[in-house]
């Protein structure tokens, strides 16, 4: 759900891209435990909502890049190519590269993160800060973990913590917070960042506990939350010609919800289909030169509009619900806190499910 690793709640997208067997199939629930009381809170699983064929996998950001990267033709992706500058050319967009080099574009999609240059070129400003922080690791265990295949979420006093299981010897974890002037120590000393975790997790169970224990320094991984302020997806320019974004770039949010990453596979989806429109369309074989150059583009623009229309909504909802889900998981107020454990648990539980089950369509098989 955090940094490296994704939750996948909902990959009917992925039929035919072959992903490694020995990934664990989550068990379809999730089982939220108060800390401060020592109850479970809430339990749901896809099938109480009523949907069905929905698959729950912790999914590693390298072996997904890896295996999307495998299904494009060799020499497609360019690496070590951070833009700099974009430059406008009648219908095109140059890019200036860090290297020195640029390259000439027809289209333009920004997928370069929360400090996007282009989302900057479009306007945006930069992304918000929650005030909240999150330390995640990954355990490698040399022999099989005895844990069930289930997503734990923990719920302390300010802080929230939750434990997945990926493969048969590989356990994905992470913790929020929010840190204080004293905290600041923590990001330049890896064994403090590691026993504030294990000092804020003592009354975790022991046998999943035992699993931050055995991450290895180099493992646990500290950065602030970031998202992008729905205000600024419902009045600013998310397209602009033939440029727009994508990913965290489009719509950086708290990982609350587990729906970072599969926004971004969304957006793609919904990209790809609307751009294959823009190049499908026949162009008019008396249109020459510039006037051709011109049509293009527009097709392209109306494309790019579409993508936003389908986008913009979704990306908003996605990001609001996070935030709140976030604030809520992580409150330090007593009030707020009794609220969580005895009456919100089940509903925010069931906003994790709702969320992901969304629908974006389909690719064209033509």
């Amino acid at each position: 759900m955090l940094g490296r690793h994704w939750m996948l709640l909902a990959l009917e997208t992925f039929s035919a891209i072959n992903m490694s067997s020995s990934m664990v199939e989550l068990e379809c629930r999730m089982v939220s435990t108060s800390l401060v009381t020592g109850k479970q809170t809430a339990a749901a699983s896809f099938t109480a909502t009523g949907k069905q064929g929905f698959e729950i996998r912790c999914v590693k950001r390298k072996s997904l890049l890896e295996v999307l990267a495998n299904e494009l033709p060799s020499g497609t992706i360019r690496y070590l190519s951070k833009v700099v500058a974009i430059e406008e050319s009648d219908f095109y967009k140059i890019l200036h590269l860090a290297d020195g080099t640029t390259i000439k574009t027809k289209v333009l999609i920004g997928c370069d993160g929360v400090n996007s240059i282009v989302a900057k070129w479009l306007g945006f400003k930069n992304a918000s800060f929650t005030k909240r922080s999150a330390i995640r690791g990954c355990a490698e265990i040399k022999t099989n973990h005895t844990l069930e295949p289930k997503f734990m979420q923990f719920f302390g006093k300010g802080f929230r913590a939750g434990v997945i299981p990926c493969d048969e010897k590989t356990v994905y974890w992470f913790f929020t917070w929010t840190p204080n002037n004293q905290d600041k120590e923590l990001e330049e000393n890896p064994a403090k960042l590691k026993q504030y975790v294990l000092n804020k997790l003592e009354k975790m169970p022991s046998n999943v506990r035992s699993y931050i224990e055995k991450t290895a320094l180099d493992a646990f991984l500290l950065a602030p939350l970031r998202y992008r302020h729905p205000l600024e997806l419902m009045l600013g320019n998310i397209s602009k010609g033939n440029v727009s974004v994508a990913g965290d770039a489009f719509h950086p949010m708290t990982p609350d919800l587990g729906q970072g990453g599969c926004c971004a596979l969304e957006d793609g989806v919904v990209l790809a289909r609307c751009l294959a429109e823009a190049f499908s369309k026949e162009p008019n074989t008396h249109i020459k030169g510039k006037d051709e150059e011109e049509g293009q583009y527009k097709r392209i623009e109306e494309s790019l509009k579409k993508y936003v229309k389908g986008r913009r909504w979704r990306s908003i909802d996605v990001i609001a619900t996070a935030y709140m889900v976030g604030s809520i998981q992580q409150a330090e107020s007593k009030l707020i806190t009794f609220l969580r454990d005895n009456i919100l648990a089940s509903f925010l539980v069931s906003l994790l499910f709702s969320k992901s089950g969304y629908d974006c369509g389909k690719l064209n098989s033509s």
